[in-house]
């Protein structure tokens, strides 16, 4: 039989309802004679609740009880899943990730997926289960101990399994019903896109687009898994949701697929650094060492040996990223002093048919001069450019984008 792999997200399975709501979903497709996985989150708000228990019982936690206690809330739903499903006379079995197994590296609470063995789940198919639910966010170590993905790791664990089972295709199933243009609830002239190519996914994922988790695109574009996003609330047809796909899978497109925005950003600058050989090593050695992500980067031209250093970072990441800057500072780093701006926001557009017509950055800067959004910095890709703007225009910059590249026609 083919395999289809079926995840439903937190919001989807928030309550007895909701499952049952899904598990009709997974009996249409088994009706069509699929074989499926169906990877399940826990239930909306459990898991922050699990994160809250562990920390109120131990603030400086043993990460390993930490998996085993926030990995229960997947258990309870695919449980709860399966007996849905054997209500409905569906042939279903409950997995959780030691079992299948699935097979991680030991950084716990950020695991890595290293390899999904096949072999049990395709022997139950083989004796007549349809469906195999699985747990999301989990999986096992070296060492034998639950470990899980991190935040967003079950559209992973989704992923991953379409890859190890040659899924026909691996849908995902949320509160929206596909990938917009931008943000609805800030353009009301948001579009929702039949289709998008995986490469501009991964940039929109990366550059705050919250639907897909960005390691779940980057492991499709890798194993070439083809994704729809999908809404869980809605009545669905072959054609619904977002089709996430290969660029050649994609007749034509506009030369911009999306604006996405992160609100959550901070700009930090190092004034009169010593300029010398080795110093932009040496400041952003010591800010990965901290775990800190730094993303858009300027320096200004020297002046008497001195610069300024700017870069931009999560806004959750500022004390560590200001600790790590005064460890240095004298013995290894010269620098004056360090401003931190939190007042600020990330806007991009993005699009695979940048490569090929020029003028974007020019138009997209044209237009946020005629709107009086100051640009701070910038930074490009093939398919992608982003400015750091004032938090406060952040919206209005979103909108501005989305009208001048006419994103609300399709091509």
């Amino acid at each position: 039989m083919p395999t289809l792999v079926m995840k439903f997200g937190g919001t989807s399975v928030a309550n007895l309802d909701r499952i049952r709501r899904a598990a009709k979903r997974v009996g249409v497709e088994v009706a069509k004679g699929y074989d499926v996985i169906v990877i399940v989150s826990a239930m909306s708000g459990k898991t922050n609740e699990l994160v809250g228990w562990v920390n109120e019982t131990s603030p400086l936690f043993d990460a390993r009880e930490y998996d085993a206690v926030v990995s229960s809330g997947e258990n309870v739903t695919a449980g709860l899943m399966a007996l849905t499903l054997q209500e409905m006379d569906v042939p279903a079995r409950s997995w959780q990730g030691w079992q299948v197994p699935l097979k991680t590296s030991s950084a716990h609470s950020q695991a890595r997926i290293e390899e999904i063995g096949t072999e049990n789940i395709n022997a139950k198919f083989g004796e007549g289960m349809k469906v195999a639910v699985v747990a999301g966010f989990q999986g096992i170590s070296e060492e034998g101990r639950i470990t899980t993905l991190g935040r967003g790791g079950s559209d992973t664990t989704a992923v991953a399994f379409a890859a190890a089972f040659g899924a026909e295709r691996c849908d995902i199933y949320t509160d929206v019903d596909g990938i917009y243009t931008t943000d609805p609830r800030i353009c009301q002239k948001a579009r929702k896109l039949d289709k998008i190519a995986l490469e501009e996914m991964l940039e929109l994922a990366s550059l705050g687009a919250k639907v897909l988790q960005t390691r779940s695109v980057e492991m499709a574009m890798r194993h070439k898994v083809k994704l729809r996003v999908l809404s869980s609330f809605e009545e669905q047809s072959d054609e619904a949701g977002t089709l996430v796909c290969d660029e050649d899978e994609i007749m034509e497109t506009n030369v911009v697929a999306g604006v996405a925005y992160s609100r959550d950003e901070a700009q930090m600058t190092l004034l009169s650094v010593a300029d010398r050989p080795g110093i932009a090593a040496t400041i952003f050695g010591k800010l990965s060492d901290a775990g800190v992500n730094v993303d858009m980067i300027v320096q200004d031209n020297s002046e008497d040996g001195r610069t300024n250093m700017t870069f931009s970072l999560p806004i959750d990441q500022v004390k560590r990223a200001e600790t790590a800057m005064n460890e240095i500072r004298g013995a290894d780093l010269n620098f004056d002093s360090l401003v931190v701006d939190s007042e600020v926001a990330k806007v991009s557009v993005v699009g695979i048919g940048m490569r090929s017509q020029s003028g974007v950055a020019a138009k997209m800067f044209k237009v946020l001069s005629d709107e009086g959004v100051n640009i701070k910095v910038i930074t490009t890709s093939e398919i992608k450019i982003s400015v750091l703007v004032d938090r406060k225009y952040m919206e209005l910059a979103v909108q501005a984008l989305h009208d001048a590249f006419e994103l609300e026609k399709a091509s």
